[in-house]
């Protein structure tokens, strides 16, 4: 979830096929930490309702274990995640004020679409006592699948089970429970495309939830454009 989110889901190999079973589902979980962390592109891209199509261009740049998420749509908003420190710390820009993300507003949509902040702070990678559920299937990938559950109350989310590729330790789904174990949030990797040598991604698949019915209430898409030449 996520994710994604939760949120870029770049399909760096830092796990691979060959290597043996992680121990724990605390090493899967820091291998997708890793690999958020350690990416180095600048691309372009857009987040589009699925309803109405409504889009908001955006900027991400990624390096020095930061990201930055540039959204060039008025009112222009700039959020970035820092993994140089634990938990990452989330901060948002507008109107040339710089602040961090408050644990209040962890819910909160970005951009008006099923983004929330939680989303893109990648809270939940980082609480504590993951466990591993079992070992699954992802578009025919083998993945492992990881549960995390909230220890505390900041988070819009009570358990996100999370989807890790075996081959490559990347996030490729993410279910958000609320605290009636009913899905209220569901990212996917829809497709991904090669970049400098590296899959990453092309476009994700956010949706949310309505926990009585389990209707899809919200659908958004992340879309990620090839480098510039």
């Amino acid at each position: 979830m996520k994710f994604i989110l939760f949120v870029t889901l770049l399909l760096t190999p830092t796990l691979r096929a060959a290597d043996s079973k992680p121990r724990s589902a605390e090493e899967i979980l820091q291998a997708v930490r890793q690999n958020y962390a350690q990416q180095n592109q600048k691309l372009q891209g857009e987040l589009r309702d699925g309803d109405t199509g409504r889009t908001e261009p955006m900027e991400l740049t990624m390096g020095n274990q930061v990201m930055n998420f540039l959204f060039t749509k008025p009112p222009v908003e700039g959020i970035r995640l820092n993994f140089n420190t634990t938990p990452a710390t989330l901060s948002q820009t507008r109107k040339g004020v710089t602040r961090q993300v408050p644990s209040s507003q962890l819910g909160s949509q970005v951009r008006g679409m099923d983004f929330n902040y939680e989303d893109l702070s990648l809270g939940f990678l980082y609480w504590p006592r993951p466990e591993l559920m079992q070992e699954t299937r992802v578009s025919n990938l083998k993945c492992w699948l990881v549960r995390v559950m909230n220890p505390g109350k900041a988070s819009p989310y009570h358990a996100v089970d999370i989807y890790v590729h075996q081959a490559s330790g990347t996030a490729l789904k993410m279910l958000a429970y609320d605290q009636n174990s009913k899905v209220i949030k569901r990212y996917e990797v829809i497709s991904a495309q090669k970049i400098n040598g590296v899959q990453a991604l092309k476009e994700l698949r956010v949706e949310t939830l309505d926990p009585a019915t389990g209707k899809i209430i919200g659908r958004t898409y992340m879309k990620m454009n090839p480098p510039a030449k």
